[in-house]
């Protein structure tokens, strides 16, 4: 359990980081990707595209 929330939360930080570059390949606007809006700046959470990403990497891992 701490490994898949430890996963999840390096990759929610590793895609807010990328966000920009991300959002344009269609990432980030799955129902379940918050986007909060305060004082003029956006604060993405994308946690639907993590965990399709990271069940998406974890099956590639299994494979390989």
């Amino acid at each position: 359990m701490i490994r898949w929330l430890l996963t999840t939360f390096i990759a929610v930080a590793i895609l807010s980081g990328s966000w920009p570059w991300l959002r344009k390949i269609g990432i980030g606007r799955m129902p379940g990707d918050v986007t909060l809006r305060l004082f003029g700046r956006e604060y993405p959470f994308p946690f639907m595209s993590t965990l399709v990403l990271t069940m998406v990497l974890s099956l590639l891992a299994r494979v390989f």
